[in-house]
Parts: C-alpha cells; sequence; structure tokens
C-alpha cells in the first residue's frame, strides 16, 4: 500500500505484524536511509540487524523470506535490512509476503525505482506493504519537514527558525535531525514539555551549518577556482558541515545559472538576464562571467553528474561517501576552469 510520510513515519517507529515490509524509494537516497534507520531505533540498540544488497537477491530470492522467518541468534529482537532493491528483487519479495510466517520487519532502499516497475506494483497492491517515495524536498516542504521534526523533539519552530533550518542544511533530513536534537536538548525540551525556538536560539547554539564555508565551495567550483577547492572542502570538514547539503545547493546554483543561460541562448544579454532574474547586485559581474563561461550542456552535465554523487554518497555513507562527493566537486571546478 501506498504511504505518506506521516504514515511511514509512525509505522517505522512502531512496527507491527501486520507490515511486513517497509519499501521506500526515490530520488531523495539520504531521505530513505534516514527513514529507514528510524527501524533500527524502535527494534532497540540490542537488535540484530541483518543486511542484504538487492544484487544478490536475484540469485537468491527465498533469502529475505527466510531471514524474516529466522530467529535472532541472541534471542531478541531482529529485522533485516535491503539496500539498493530494485525490479530483479521482485520474486524475494513476493516469497515474503507470501510466507506463512515472518516474524522479523524487512525495510528495503531502492533509489532507482519506477512507477511502472513490477517491485512498486506489487508492493502498492500487498496490504502487508508499505511503500514510500522520497522525493528532496524543496524550500516550503523542507520548511515543513523540519517543523514536523521539531515537533518530535518537542520544539515549536517560530519567526522564521524552520525556513533558515531547511535553507542552511538542503533538506537534508538526517542534518535537520542533527540540529533540531542539539537544539531540543539545548532547550530542555521534549514531547511532554514543549518549548519554543526562534532564530535566536539557532544562533545561539551555532546552527548556522556552515553557511559561509558552503557558500564559499560552491563558487570556488562555479568560477573554476581548481586549486582553492580543496582548502575550501577542508574548510567544511573542519565546520562538521555535510557534503550533502553542500552537493544540493550546488545543484540549485547550476539550475539557477542553466535557467538563466537559455534566456542567453534565445539572445538575451548577460545584463538583460541578471536584472530579470533579480540577482543580488554584490554578485552580478560574478554570475555575468559563470555564465559566459559555463554553456547549456555543461550546466545540464554538471547538476547530473553532482546528483549522481549525491546518490553515490548516500549507499556508500562514512569516508567513502565524502571522497565520491569531494572528487566530484574537484572535477567540476577544474572542468570550469578549463572552460575560460
Amino acid at each position: 500500500m501506498k504511504a505518506s510520510e506521516a504514515q511511514i513515519r509512525a509505522r517505522l517507529d512502531k512496527p507491527g505484524p501486520d507490515i511486513r515490509l517497509y519499501l521506500l524509494y526515490g530520488p531523495d537516497e539520504a531521505g530513505a536511509n534516514d527513514l529507514a534507520a528510524r527501524l533500527g531505533r524502535a527494534m532497540g540498540a540490542e537488535a540484530e540487524r541483518i543486511d542484504i544488497e538487492g544484487s544478490s537477491l536475484k540469485g537468491n530470492a527465498g533469502r529475505i523470506a527466510e531471514e524474516a522467518a529466522s530467529l535472532s541468534l541472541f534471542g531478541g529482537a531482529r529485522y533485516i535490512r535491503v539496500n539498493g532493491i530494485d525490479d530483479d528483487s521482485t520474486e524475494a519479495v513476493r516469497l515474503l509476503l507470501d510466507a506463512e510466517v515472518a516474524g522479523n520487519p524487512v525495510v528495503a532502499v531502492g533509489g532507482g525505482l519506477k512507477g511502472t516497475g513490477r517491485l512498486l506494483k506489487l508492493v502498492l497492491a500487498a496490504p502487508a506493504a508499505m511503500a514510500h517515495a522520497c522525493y528532496i524536498p524543496d524550500a516550503r516542504s523542507a520548511a515543513q519537514l523540519a517543523a514536523g521534526i521539531a515537533r518530535e523533539n518537542g520544539l515549536r519552530l517560530v519567526n522564521g527558525a524552520a525556513e533558515r533550518l531547511a535553507a542552511l542544511s538542503g533538506g537534508d533530513r538526517a542534518v535537520l535531525a542533527r540540529e533540531i536534537e542539539k537544539l531540543s536538548i539545548y532547550l530542555d525540551a521534549a514531547p511532554d514539555r514543549p518549548r519554543e525556538a526562534g532564530i535566536a536560539a539557532l544562533e545561539e547554539i551555532g546552527a548556522d551549518l556552515g553557511e559561509a564555508e558552503m557558500h564559499n565551495a560552491i563558487e570556488a567550483v562555479v568560477e573554476g577556482r581548481a586549486a582553492e577547492i580543496g582548502v575550501e572542502l577542508a574548510r567544511l570538514e573542519h565546520a562538521g558541515v555535510s557534503a550533502i547539503p553542500l552537493l544540493r545547493q550546488l545543484v540549485r546554483r547550476l539550475m539557477s545559472l542553466a535557467e538563466m543561460r537559455a534566456d542567453i541562448d534565445r539572445g538575451a544579454s548577460p545584463d538583460e538576464v541578471v536584472k530579470k532574474y533579480r540577482v543580488f547586485f554584490k554578485e552580478e559581474m560574478s554570475t555575468k562571467i559563470a555564465l559566459r563561461r559555463w554553456t547549456s550542456p555543461m550546466l545540464a552535465r554538471a547538476v547530473e553528474r553532482v546528483r549522481e554523487a549525491e546518490r553515490g554518497m548516500t549507499r556508500a555513507g562514512g569516508n567513502a561517501g565524502q571522497v565520491i562527493a569531494d572528487e566530484a566537486l574537484a572535477t567540476l571546478a577544474r572542468a570550469a576552469a578549463r572552460a575560460r
């Protein structure tokens, strides 16, 4: 069955025997992974977690059903996490849903699933499964997401605090959750003792998420300052800023340039374009230089490269994910430098 975000969160937080499979899919893999982690927290720190790669199920379709029916080695709670699930796993999911016994819940993440695919059709039609599509939130939905996470932590975000957190996090759920948790601890908030939190509270805990550092790194990429990108990325790492908000803000910058560049391709001048799009006067010159440097095909390839890096980062995680992000940003900076 299809589930809203509120429904999937509620069921992941309190899993029951009526739901055997929670399927999280869509372009926001970071968001899907963050939702999947809720099941682990609900099962408890002592629960046994079984990790399965979706690619392994094509040759071993019965594995999920077997693991779901097996007892924990330690006699406690047990759950299964499937990464990279796709249509080749359809038979494995069918066996899970048709099994007589399946006491352990399964959460599966599949970023590339299509609405017309066999797996998604099967899950949406199954009463013992829930599916939720994860999309990278826009500014409005990211602010709503921040407000929702805050409520779970006993906070009511006021005076633009939700919008501020959403903008600075790039809509990344994990980053939002981390900053809101810090804020909740600072204000001694909880669901049974709610507190209000505004911009002042964010500033008091230093929840700037490296805004200046992200801007500097993004402009180093856009301006082709390849020799400086390593320094900017090191500053971000030192500030504890996740690469995912950086990648998402870079995508927004590149897509904004792509819109403006399309007008230039239709005959408008750079001066006309920056006025039309109301570019901040201090950024007019750098924007015009970027529009001369980046062609429309270059911008399209760059957006896809950054999105691919985010997908790779969420799959790899940890230091490996950071390397993927750093390599993509350095490659784009070098490409921009060559285009001068």
